[in-house]
């Protein structure tokens, strides 16, 4: 089922490694005209500023709308503001750990809260690698919750060419649990080789 592209996606960059991926969810949407509702943690803004070239500025720029993460009026803390779903690109252990006991300290936490409230979708690109037992609970209670839990893993049946190519495919996976439809990466159509 795809949603109306009149409503907006919220993206979240929390303080993980991997902050191409929501900055690339960003272009991605603009290429799709989805507006943008973008926030993004402290340790997010320092994630940006040791993997990038990007100022914190150059990545609020992709976004139509940005929000302080300590900003708990702003508009997608609400459930009466309309939305087609959020991701969370990268999400950190201490991210979803805010989602997963609904600890809405912060407007990320409240944002994804909401999320799952409402019964939108939020998908979770989960950074983290060894996983100990704590941190598969933790995607458990998400998950039992609501929310789509989806690390970053590459697929290589698209013969990537360069790491935006993974980077891309990931994010495109990530925007069909949003339910929205796009033909924005390779998809897998059968083997060909018989």
């Amino acid at each position: 089922m795809s949603v109306s592209t009149n409503d907006p996606v919220i993206v979240g960059i929390s303080g993980a490694t991997g902050a191409v991926y929501g900055i690339e969810a960003l272009r991605m949407l603009r290429e799709l005209g989805i507006t943008s509702h973008l926030v993004i943690t402290e340790n997010g803004a320092r994630t940006i500023d040791i993997e990038t070239d990007l100022s914190l500025d150059d990545v609020r720029a992709l976004a139509d709308h940005h929000y302080s993460n300590k900003d708990m009026a702003s508009a997608i803390a609400s459930g009466s503001f309309k939305t087609q779903g959020m991701l969370i690109a990268p999400c950190s252990i201490k991210t979803l750990s805010g989602v997963a006991n609904s600890f809405s300290a912060n407007l990320m936490v409240r944002a994804a809260d909401v999320m799952l409230k409402e019964r939108r979708p939020l998908v979770l690109m989960v950074r983290e690698t060894p996983l100990h037992s704590g941190h598969l609970r933790l995607m458990s209670q998400a998950a039992s919750a609501g929310a789509r839990i989806m690390p970053p893993v590459p697929a290589f049946y698209t013969k990537p060419k360069s790491i935006m190519d993974i980077v891309r495919h990931s994010v495109g996976r990530a925007l069909d649990q949003l339910n929205i439809d796009h033909e924005l990466c390779d998809r897998w159509d059968g083997d060909l080789s018989e």
